[in-house]
């Protein structure tokens, strides 16, 4: 059984977090400045140096120090001597940094395929109807035998759909020109974002998240600063994640030690403006990927960002510091003081509003699964170094990365762009009838004119065009009919309704 984890200290008063409960999950929440960060990296240390992988987003660029040495300096002294522990073994964690871009972390992909309508719709913003459409389009594609990888398979395949959208009609439903135009324009978008890089092959490996060095677990560390410029990309990719794991891992039940700790930096963009299937689907994988020796830790300023459905999923709490200058803040501190367990030595709400840097309210789940009684104490200093690596040693530690070279060079194999353009080359153009007369045939000039205008003409395309003679008898006909069933339902609705005298 590996030794409980020293988290924070004040005094005599000790928080240790149980490695075998870190799959129940928790929360670290707290205003700007409060010193959120440096908690989640002790926490990620301490579990590396129990042989447990980890993966967070680093969101200012801060946590890529993880992989250096930290060092002394007067401020961590005096910090030392606050809390009452030794300077830590300095040490930096054995670390593999990730991007969507490719620049700043080996590449992390996912073809469309895996990613879903759900999610892709969510990224796009689509409305109901617009949804619909995608999942009749990702349905087409698997009744059909084609690949969806990257971003041009799904506009080919869109364009496929909408272009024999009678022929799917009987079999799908209705096919509307308009949702598909919105999802193109919203693909459009997504491609200016840099989104296409993320869609594709190889597609990220789950397993190359779970490796130790050493005995070590691997930081997996994932660069968001630039992908933060687009937060529902941002959500979705760690949303993809999670459910990956979720999807792909056996179940393990309790363990010593979880198999991968997941930290969700900047929670509340997960749940913002998040349509109800989704947040079912996120409620979900909370509360199921547990028994697949998965822990997660949302990081975020509010507790209330967080919906109570899976907050009440969250049994380990680190609560820095909340300012209570408006009604909501305000909530917030009686919120997140009612959801911890209460200690006779201080009032918790009180207690929230007072904490200093890398002061926190602690309450860590115990042997039996409870919560603890909430503690007032200082978060360890880490071992790593508190701040960024340079660019130097970022890649000084991407050229040393276990996964080097497995990802940086994409892939593009035959899948629905491929197979369409090929099936459109193989069709004979359409050609006109060869007795199609020209302007200047027989019956054409002014009169030809005034016979199609009265009694309408077969178009260049095959459409027939009504004639204004045509036109005046249809709507004579549609009158007509309308008056005889205007006539007949209300003679019916009046038997109906009583009987009543009509005039």
């Amino acid at each position: 059984m590996p030794d409980p984890m020293l988290i924070a200290k004040h005094g005599d008063i000790e928080c240790f977090l149980l490695p075998a409960l870190c799959n129940r999950h928790g929360l670290i929440t707290g205003a700007t400045g409060t010193g959120k960060t440096v908690s989640l990296q002790v926490i990620a240390e301490r579990l590396s140096a129990l042989g447990v992988p980890v993966f967070m987003a680093d969101v200012k660029g801060d946590l890529s120090g993880m992989s250096q040495s930290g060092s002394t300096s007067p401020k961590l002294e005096e910090r030392l001597k606050l809390v009452g522990v030794d300077a830590p073994a300095f040490a930096g964690c054995p670390t593999v940094f990730w991007d969507l871009y490719g620049e700043q972390g080996h590449p992390v992909r996912a073809t469309v395929s895996d990613m879903g309508p759900l999610l892709l719709g969510r990224i796009l913003s689509l409305n109901e109807t617009q949804e619909g459409v995608l999942t009749l389009a990702f349905k087409i594609a698997d009744d059909n035998g084609l690949l969806l990888l990257d971003l041009k398979d799904l506009r080919a395949l869109l364009q496929h759909v909408g272009d024999n959208a009678q022929e799917f009609q009987t079999n799908y439903g209705n096919v509307s020109a308009a949702s598909i135009g919105a999802i193109q324009r919203g693909l459009l978008t997504l491609e200016q974002q840099g989104a296409d890089r993320f869609l594709g092959e190889p597609m990220l490996n789950v397993d190359d998240l779970l490796q130790t060095v050493n005995g070590k677990g691997v930081i997996n560390i994932l660069a968001a600063d630039r992908l933060m410029q687009s937060p529902k990309v941002y959500s979705t990719l760690l949303l993809w994640l999670l459910s990956e794991l979720y999807e792909r891992l056996p179940e393990v039940g309790d363990r010593e030690k979880p198999k991968l700790v997941f930290f969700f930096d900047e929670a509340h963009l997960l749940f913002a403006d998040t349509p109800r299937p989704l947040l079912e689907k996120i409620e979900q994988v909370v509360r199921l990927v547990r028994s697949k020796g998965v822990g997660v830790f949302f990081v975020t300023q509010n507790p209330l960002d967080v919906p109570d459905t899976v907050l009440g999923q969250l049994g380990n709490r680190v609560q820095h510091a909340l300012r209570a200058f408006t009604p909501r803040d305000q909530k917030a501190v009686k919120s997140a003081a009612e959801t911890m367990r209460a200690n006779p030595k201080f009032k918790t709400e009180d207690a929230i509003t007072e904490l200093g840097v890398g002061e926190a309210l602690v309450s860590f789940l115990d042997e039996k699964g409870r919560p603890s009684i909430v503690e007032r104490v200082y978060v360890l200093p880490p071992a790593s170094r508190i701040g960024p690596a340079t660019p130097a040693e970022r890649k000084t530690v991407m050229a040393a990365s276990p996964v080097a070279g497995a990802y940086e060079k994409s892939v593009d194999r035959e899948s629905a762009y491929e197979k369409l353009k090929a099936r459109a080359a193989a069709s004979p153009p359409a050609t006109a009838p060869s007795g199609e007369a020209g302007p200047t045939a027989a019956g054409g000039g002014m009169m030809g004119g005034l016979k199609d205008i009265l009694f309408g003409s077969t178009g260049p395309r095959g459409g027939r065009r009504e004639g204004m003679a045509e036109a005046m008898a249809k709507s004579a006909a549609r009158s007509v009919g309308t008056s005889i069933a205007r006539e007949i339902t209300r003679g019916v609705l009046g038997s109906l309704l009583g009987g009543g005298k009509r005039r």
